[in-house]
């Protein structure tokens, strides 16, 4: 087994070498003047089961060209399995035709990893389920609720009165499953998107008057959606309003607009490398996601079961 670390989270992948006590594979990933990407593998790879890890967040067209690169020259290196270890696949929001003459991105870019020479793919809470079936090769798609519930659990007082909010209907199936292992109730944020990027807070289905709200969904970008379920909820009467959000895109002025929302914090996994803007936020936090993620990839390589992490 060997890990490759391309540059989009140099932080995750260092923090899960050290989890699975297996040093990273040497290699030179740089630009050209011209800002094309040459990578070089500095060991032999030659028969070993390769994982490489890159998050194709911001900018994402250069970190998809330096994982696409990678895998094609550990396939050239005669690489057993090359497992594409993806915490956060970018382009998933255009999962689908929006319109006429619109693109499946989420798609092209399966294809584009597949024809790379990826022989699986690894990654965290997909929006979208079904894009796991963009692939022809075996997806493992972990889930963050393990180690979101754990947090939970250990900053909560026993007699807070908890219930999970999902900020739209898409996100009800992921409240759910946090709510059950809480033992908590569960709300729904009914709320009208006019534009791309832009939502209104219609309703609120459930009671959260005198309670502990829990935001739960898998990417905040513009923080949009996040801040006006939070204005919302303690209009409707809520104590406290937190959220916890997966991958912690934040872009724009997104960080100052958490800053200035009712939300007591906001708490993300490091699936995405953070900015100063979030590391200095006063009320952003992240949890890492290294041992999840290196216990799949140790499961992955030893053929053992993925799923059984989760039960």
């Amino acid at each position: 087994m060997k890990i490759l670390a391309c540059n989009s989270n140099r932080p995750l992948s260092e923090a899960i070498s050290a989890y699975l006590q297996t040093p990273l594979t040497k290699a030179s990933i740089r630009r050209f003047a011209d800002m094309e990407v040459f990578v070089e593998i500095l060991e032999n790879v030659r028969g070993e089961d390769v994982f490489v890890i890159q998050s194709t967040s911001y900018p994402a067209n250069d970190n998809l060209m330096e994982l696409l690169v990678t895998m094609d020259a550990l396939r050239r290196g005669s690489a057993r399995r090359i497992t594409a270890v993806l915490p956060y696949y970018g382009y998933a929001r255009q999962d689908r035709k929006t319109g006429p003459r619109t693109p499946i991105s989420a798609k092209l870019v399966a294809n584009l990893i597949t024809q790379a020479g990826a022989d699986r793919v690894l990654t965290l809470d997909l929006h979208a389920g079904q894009i796991q079936g963009f692939f022809d090769i075996p997806l493992d798609n972990l889930v963050a609720g393990p180690v979101f519930v754990k947090d939970i659990k250990e900053r909560q007082n026993g007699d807070d009165d908890l219930v999970i909010v999902s900020p739209d209907v898409g996100g009800v199936v992921r409240a759910r499953a946090i709510a059950k292992r809480l033992d908590a109730d569960l709300a729904i944020i009914d709320k009208r998107r006019e534009r791309a990027g832009v939502s209104e807070v219609m309703n609120i289905i459930g009671d959260v008057e005198g309670r502990v709200c829990i935001l739960v969904d898998d990417i905040v970008d513009s923080a949009g959606t996040l801040c006006n379920a939070a204005v919302a909820l303690s209009e409707a009467g809520a104590k406290s309003v937190s959220a916890y959000v997966t991958h912690g895109v934040l872009s724009g002025g997104a960080v100052a607009r958490v800053a200035a929302s009712p939300l007591h914090e906001l708490v993300t996994t490091d699936s995405i490398l953070a900015t100063e803007a979030v590391r200095v936020g006063h009320n952003i936090r992240q949890l890492t996601i290294a041992s999840l993620v290196g216990e799949a990839m140790k499961r992955i390589s030893e053929e053992r079961s993925v799923s059984s992490l989760f039960n």
